[in-house]
C-alpha cells in the first residue's frame, strides 16, 4: 500500500525494543517519505571520528541521552534538506520534552509542525526478551528506566496537543504494522 500526503511530518515514540525502527521503515516506504533515524545519524558522526563524534560516542557508551543543543544542530540540519520538504518519519527524536520543545522550535523556524505521533508501547519484559540476544539484561534494563524516566511528560504533552497515536507493540510486526498504518491513515484524535 502506497499513500501519498501533500505534507505528513510523522514521530515515532517508544521505549528501547519497542520496533520503531522496524515500524519507521514501513511507514518511510508507504508513506514514501525519508525516514530520519537519530541513531543512525549519531552513528554516523561517531564514525566520523570527530571530536564531537568521540562526545557522542562516550555517552552513548554510558546510556545517556545526548545533549540536546547537540541534537537540535543535527536534527536542524537534516530536516532543512530537500527531501524533507514534503514530510519525514522521525525515529528516536524527541526522547524528553525539552526536545519536544525544541523541534517544536526547530520546525516553526523551518515553517512546520508535527502532523502526527505514534507511540509504540511495550512493557519491559517484551523488550528484554527482544533485545536479549543483541544487549545484557542490565543494559536493556538501563536504557528501558532512562525512557521511562523521560518519557512521560513527553508522551502526555502529545497526547494534551491531540497529536498521540497509541499503538500496542507487544504484537507480532505484522499486525503492529497494521495498527500503525491504520492509525497513521486515520484522522488525528478519530
Amino acid at each position: 500500500m502506497t499513500a501519498t500526503y501533500s505534507s505528513l511530518s510523522l514521530v515515532l515514540l517508544g521505549p528501547p525494543g519497542s520496533g520503531k525502527t522496524t515500524q519507521a521503515r514501513a511507514l518511510a516506504a508507504a508513506y514514501q517519505l525519508p525516514l530520519i533515524s537519530t541513531r543512525e545519524m549519531l552513528e554516523s558522526e561517531v564514525e566520523s571520528g570527530t571530536s564531537l563524534g568521540r562526545q557522542i560516542e562516550r555517552g552513548m557508551e554510558r546510556g545517556e541521552l545526548v545533549p540536546d543543543r547537540v541534537m537540535s544542530a543535527i536534527i536542524l540540519h537534516r530536516l532543512d534538506r530537500r527531501d524533507c520538504k514534503r514530510g519525514f518519519i522521525l525515529d528516536g527524536y524527541p526522547r524528553t520534552s525539552g526536545q519536544a520543545a525544541l523541534l517544536d522550535g526547530i520546525l516553526a523556524e523551518l515553517g512546520r509542525t508535527i502532523d502526527r505521533v505514534v507511540l509504540l508501547d511495550v512493557p519491559e519484559e517484551v523488550a528484554l526478551k527482544r533485545l536479549r540476544a543483541v544487549e545484557p539484561a542490565d543494559a536493556v534494563h538501563e536504557r528501558f528506566q532512562v525512557w521511562r524516566d523521560n518519557s512521560s511528560a513527553l508522551v502526555e504533552s502529545y497526547r494534551n496537543r491531540g497529536l498521540l497515536l497509541e499503538v500496542d507493540g507487544s504484537q507480532p510486526d505484522d499486525r503492529v504494522r497494521e495498527a500503525v498504518m491504520q492509525a497513521v491513515g486515520a484522522p488525528v484524535g478519530a
